[in-house]
């Protein structure tokens, strides 16, 4: 099942509108749709290396542009949109202890955490909530952005057809590796929210979240 699986995917990958399909999941991704773009982006590389690098600019490009929509969301209607958002995608409780750690250290979270499995999308409304600066964020964006998706266009431009036959090889070891991955993004991102009881830090006991 596993194989017919990746089979499936990587045909879907190799489709003729896949780009298109690509900038969507990354623009929509970074703003408000919940499922990211790596697996798409990492299986159209394995379909076809030569064009990663390509693949990784336009999943830059399409994440940045994602950022400033969540970033308008924060900043203009919060109330309206905002907050009904973070509270369907589950990121409502962690959104107190975003908007301070990006209110004490800025554009440093963005470019730590955006590369991290901490949801994109809840540090582009938060900045927008707390009316950061705006080409602060956009260069904290680009650079955080670019560090993960062109990573990955460029090992797989470099590496393409050895890391193809590597994952086709071992399929469900990675697969495996994938799961425990995830798992510690979650850790991470409970740790981020104020979910490890340790935490010294004041902005991981947040509760509350102002404009200034």
């Amino acid at each position: 099942m596993l194989r017919r699986l990746y089979d499936w995917m990587m045909d879907k990958a190799a489709h003729r509108h896949a780009t298109r399909w690509l900038f969507l999941f990354a623009f929509a991704e970074a703003s408000f749709f919940p499922i990211p773009p790596h697996p798409l982006l990492g299986l159209m590389c394995l379909a076809r290396p030569e064009k990663a690098l390509r693949y990784g600019i336009i999943t830059t490009f399409a994440s940045v542009l994602g950022g400033l929509c969540g970033y308008a969301l924060g900043y203009f209607a919060y109330d309206t949109i905002g907050e009904p958002l973070l509270r369907t995608l589950g990121l409502w409780d962690s959104f107190p202890a975003a908007a301070c750690y990006l209110r004490e250290y800025g554009a440093e979270i963005i470019l730590i955490k955006g590369a991290t499995p901490i949801p994109f999308k809840l540090l582009t409304l938060t900045a927008g909530f707390i009316h950061m600066n705006l080409v602060s964020f956009i260069l904290a964006s680009i650079a955080s952005r670019a560090f993960q998706f062109m990573l990955v266009g460029f090992l797989f431009w470099k590496f393409g057809a050895p890391i193809k036959a590597f994952i086709e090889k071992y399929l469900a070891l990675l697969s495996a590796a994938f799961a425990i991955a995830v798992v510690g993004g979650f850790i991470a991102f409970a740790y981020f929210s104020g979910g490890a009881a340790n935490a010294s830090d004041a902005c991981s006991a947040a509760t509350h979240a102002t404009i200034a």
